[in-house]
């Protein structure tokens, strides 16, 4: 199973982990998130970045998601990244995080796929529908 780490802006992660843990009624194992306050330097982090990275990896790899790509956040996960084993996405949204779950265990490949498409898929015009 493909593990994830989230790193957004402030409390963000946690929220998204905690809705898909209501949408889902249980916590998915291999997951966790950090929230980066404006008072953080992002290089300050990356250790401790690291370390959520080695306790969400279960041998298959890990997604790393972040919010703003470019912002502090999305910087400090370009900085944990290795092709083909460690990838990023931003724009992470709950929509794109419950298909990243979903798909984790089908390959870094399709998962990322699935995680883009989650994320583009779930905006919509609700007056279509």
């Amino acid at each position: 199973m493909i593990g994830i780490l989230l790193i957004t802006h402030g409390a963000f992660g946690e929220a998204l982990i905690q809705n898909v843990c209501h949408v889902l009624n249980k916590r998915p194992p291999l997951i966790a998130q950090l929230g980066v306050a404006a008072q953080d330097d992002p290089l300050d982090l990356l250790p401790l970045a690291r370390l959520l990275l080695n306790e969400v990896d279960g041998g298959k790899g890990v997604l790393v998601m972040t919010d703003i790509f470019g912002a502090s956040p999305a910087n400090l996960a370009l900085k944990l990244l290795e092709p083909g084993r460690i990838e990023g996405v931003a724009g992470v949204s709950l929509p794109m995080l419950l298909r990243a779950i979903t798909y984790r265990d089908k390959g870094m490949e399709t998962m990322l796929t699935k995680a883009v498409s989650g994320g583009r898929d779930g905006v919509i015009t609700m007056k279509d529908h």
